[in-house]
């Protein structure tokens, strides 16, 4: 039994958090050195082709430097810091600057052996910061390029499940693969997505008292297709709930989904983790 909020669950295997922004913490290397005690070893951040993308690029040789540094300081048994991959794309809030240059850095970026997908592109009609129109066509475009770089699309859709749908009908989905991040739907709309060949990914609202509807998703949802988030530093799952979220948390995400399923932890973790690194195929050394 759980002795506080602050004492994190023990999952016996180590999980991947497939959505985090460690660019937008304040203390990325930190996010990374807690990750590695809670054992989320595997984790994709990403990085917006509009929004200084080497900010994230540049940046993370220094973050795992400091990490590792201060695991060493702390003695921690088997400490490396956890493998952190990258994602590059333009979100839809972002789709009214998708231009020639945000192509080329895609096109730039991708050749980079720490990216693992294209993302997270998509539709968002809650907050609709560009035209509806302007992210349906950039949304189709980068799926476009996704199918051509031969990398995974990492899909947001928010409001917009139907004109999603219909874009991924209409264009494919890629050979390497798809994810809706951030699922926050039901069970009828998780199955839409893995008939389609999606992934599904899990976020911690997954933890949240009114999200019924969700966790009946995340109890039905196939073992193989299922990811887990944090979506960092958004979205922070109880007992921290409206507070910053980071990496490690993802472990109170995975802890409330094998209770749902009835499953052992260790099943869950292992899952969360194999079918990241199979989706996003892993293609540097750990630790890189």
């Amino acid at each position: 039994m759980r002795k506080g909020p602050a004492e994190l669950p023990s999952l016996g295997a180590q999980i991947a958090d497939t959505h985090a922004h460690l660019v937008m913490l304040d203390d990325p290397a930190g996010a990374l050195e807690r990750s590695t005690t809670a054992g989320v070893m595997f984790i994709v951040s990403v990085a917006d082709a509009t929004e200084s993308p080497a900010a994230t690029y540049g940046a993370l040789p220094k973050w795992h430097e400091e990490a590792q540094r201060r695991l060493d300081q702390w003695a921690i048994p088997h400490g490396e810091p956890p493998a952190v991959r990258i994602v590059i794309g333009v979100h839809p809030h972002n789709a009214n600057d998708f231009d020639d240059e945000a192509v080329e850095a895609i096109a730039t970026y991708a050749k980079d052996p720490r990216t693992v997908g294209l993302g997270e592109i998509g539709i968002d009609l809650y907050y609709e910061h560009s035209p509806a129109e302007v992210q349906t066509e950039v949304f189709r475009t980068q799926l476009a390029m996704a199918h051509e770089l031969d990398l995974p699309a990492v899909v947001h859709l928010r409001d917009a499940f139907e004109q999603g749908i219909a874009v991924l009908q209409d264009v494919g989905l890629p050979k390497a693969g798809c994810v809706l991040h951030c699922f926050t739907g039901d069970r009828d709309m998780m199955e839409r997505l893995v008939d389609l060949g999606c992934h599904v990914s899990f976020p911690g609202v997954v933890t949240f008292q009114k999200a019924d509807a969700l966790r009946e998703a995340a109890a039905a949802v196939p073992l193989d297709r299922l990811l887990v988030e944090t979506d960092a530093p958004f979205l922070a799952p109880v007992p921290f709930r409206g507070k910053t979220n980071e990496p490690a948390w993802a472990t109170f995400t995975v802890e409330t989904i094998a209770n749902l399923r009835s499953e052992d932890t260790v099943d869950v973790a292992k899952a969360t983790i194999g079918n990241a690194r199979r989706l996003f195929k892993d293609p540097v050394p750990k630790g890189a």
